[in-house]
């Protein structure tokens, strides 16, 4: 990358700040409108797909071409399919357990506090994760090793993330399961293979961003803090701290991993 390209990519990152501002200010709208804030979870994809899109329009003339197309497809696919499924697992539910409790605690008007700390934090966490996206559209050197392994941990990570989605809710639609706990397939090997499944993939699209040491330092902040928040932030720590008191969730904690797919202990698939 040359001194032109990071301007522009500088150019970029403006560009792209707004584009998640926008869409979460949309969201939010809809979500006042509706008094359902779950819909702020629907723009998160929504809202990277955005940053995708600009970040493939204007980088034209300056990264490969090859790897925009790789990097903009991917990135789109990914948040438009997380997107349609959390609306389509959504519907006809009310709020969100995490959003009513927010709303709920504190002073001050309930609708900025979900605008400040829901939708624009949002916001920000998209521009953050978003950065190898952005950064990837303007690296010039040719498609490489590094790109096709990020392609490879991509599609893994997306496969992992879609058949766990798919899976969980076959299991749901079965009436005589109830509030059991879903312990089979892909879910047997760990607690949450749609959250491997989303590191994975944002660890590929950083791989496509290193062409340059400077870009892949630049990025690294990327798949590291989309990994925290969905071992220890607002994913696999809140969601086991409601399910702490379902029947059998205690047994199911000792004998499957935690995160990394791994065999279930005691041996039992």
């Amino acid at each position: 990358m040359n001194a032109a390209s990071w301007q522009a990519l500088g150019s970029n990152l403006a560009a792209a700040a707004g584009a998640a501002a926008a869409v979460l200010l949309l969201a939010f709208a809809v979500g006042t409108a509706r008094r359902l804030h779950r819909t702020a979870d629907i723009a998160w994809g929504l809202a990277f797909a955005a940053i995708a899109v600009v970040s493939y329009v204007l980088s034209a003339g300056y990264g490969d071409d090859g790897r925009r197309l790789l990097v903009a497809t991917a990135t789109v696919v990914w948040g438009l399919r997380l997107a349609v499924h959390l609306a389509w697992r959504g519907r006809g539910h009310g709020e969100d357990p995490r959003y009513a409790e927010l709303l709920a605690r504190g002073r001050g008007n309930p609708q900025v506090r979900a605008l400040l700390t829901v939708y624009l934090l949002q916001a920000g966490l998209v521009w953050l994760v978003s950065l190898p996206v952005q950064t990837a559209s303007y690296v010039d050197s040719p498609i490489g090793v590094l790109d096709v392994l990020g392609a490879a941990l991509w599609a893994a990570g997306l496969g992992f993330e879609a058949v766990g989605d798919f899976q969980l809710a076959r299991f749901k639609a079965d009436p005589p399961h109830g509030a059991a706990v879903m312990d089979r397939g892909l879910w047997a090997w760990t607690r949450h293979p749609n959250y491997f499944g989303d590191s994975l993939v944002w660890w590929g699209l950083y791989l496509a961003a290193c062409g340059t040491w400077r870009a892949a330092l630049l990025c690294l902040v990327s798949p590291l803090v989309m990994t925290v928040l969905l071992t220890v932030g607002s994913g696999k720590r809140l969601l086991e701290a409601r399910m702490a008191d379902r029947p059998g969730f205690a047994d199911y904690t000792a004998r499957t991993s935690g995160f990394l797919p791994l065999p279930p202990r005691g041996g039992r698939a």
